[in-house]
């Protein structure tokens, strides 16, 4: 089958059937709510189960009239992922537009996050996206309207980050997938888009997983990820990322600084290498705190030095993100590991 004429990437979104993965908060959450204010019936996937509940309550009280399936689902599990995408065809008839963005994000040095750590973000940021799409590509195929197929990567994958090599590298291996996957299928018909964003203000600090000086690690990650001139609006990242899919761009890299970030290293990327470097010296060195805590319980509870309160007023807005985007509450698993 040919690749679809360009005139189909401007056709509307209305009642298609799209699933989104890691969809119950944060950027997911966002993705799954411009989808559905354009008219999509969303599936929506997470693995905790509360989580997917109150977001599922929150898209219908934005909705009233709109369709949303919530299914909980760990992308890490093959038979997870094909019991999403059978019982999305099931019971929609269809499965017209994916978008594989769950995730984990872990902040500290390389050696406090270990192999295990590194192993860990490879199973849901990988082999999640690689799970997603192969059980998702034949269905996509099947689409009347043309399958899309969307991965979210990261300016972190586009060059290594300190203290975020974990990801940075999971989310490296998720782009190339969707460049390798572009190419192999568009002879179906299904087009497929890497999305590669910046900073962005979701909450997400206070389900990233901090170690070594966590107090440190937490202060400059939430700080960074709140400040406008660095970080992008979320609901605006999920308008472009959503008009991105239904345009069937092969590429798109978010925020200003990113997409310098992704010149300046495919330019000069020993200089930028050199950068890092110096960055990384303003970062908390290494500590005896191997174990892994969510942002929830490293958040201080009222700013008593001068660094927590400088972070509180940086991270004001990423603050209030998460009240928004349903990141203000424990998940299972970490309800298990107070």
């Amino acid at each position: 089958m040919s690749t679809p004429p360009p005139s189909r990437s401007t056709e509307p979104l209305h009642d298609l059937s799209a699933v989104v993965t890691g969809g119950s908060r944060g950027l997911g959450l966002l993705l799954t709510d411009e989808l559905m204010r354009r008219g999509c019936r969303v599936t929506i996937a997470a693995r905790d189960t509360a989580e997917l509940e109150r977001a599922g309550e929150l898209l219908r009280q934005r909705h009233p009239t709109g369709s949303v399936r919530t299914v909980v689902t760990d992308v890490r599990d093959k038979q997870s992922v094909a019991d999403l995408f059978h019982g999305t065809a099931a019971d929609l008839g269809s499965v017209d537009v994916v978008i594989a963005n769950a995730g984990i994000i872990q902040v500290a040095p390389a050696e406090t996050v270990g192999a295990a750590g590194f192993d860990d973000a490879m199973n849901t940021i990988f082999y999640g996206a690689l799970n997603t799409s192969l059980e998702a590509l034949p269905r996509l195929r099947e689409s009347r309207a043309g399958g899309r197929l969307a991965l979210i990567g990261s300016v972190g994958g586009l060059l290594a980050v300190p203290h975020l090599l974990p990801y940075s590298c999971a989310k490296a291996a998720v782009g190339a997938l969707a460049e390798g996957l572009y190419a192999e299928a568009a002879r179906d018909g299904v087009s497929v888009t890497a999305v590669h964003p910046g900073l962005m203000r979701t909450g997400s600090h206070l389900h990233a997983l901090f170690g070594g000086d966590r107090p440190r690690e937490f202060a400059w990650f939430s700080a960074l990820s709140g400040t406008p001139l660095i970080s992008m609006d979320a609901r605006r990242a999920a308008d472009r990322i959503v008009t991105a899919v239904q345009r069937r761009r092969l590429r798109l890299v978010l925020t200003p600084a990113a997409r310098a970030a992704d010149k300046a290293h495919g330019l000069a990327p020993v200089l930028t290498s050199r950068l890092s470097h110096v960055a990384t010296a303003l970062l908390p060195s290494a500590e005896d705190e191997p174990e892994l805590r969510p942002g929830i319980d490293v958040e201080p509870v009222a700013p008593r030095t001068l660094g927590e309160r400088l972070r509180s007023v940086g991270s004001a807005l990423n603050d209030r993100s998460a009240r928004a985007y349903n990141e203000r509450h424990r998940t299972a698993a970490e309800r298990r590991h107070p």
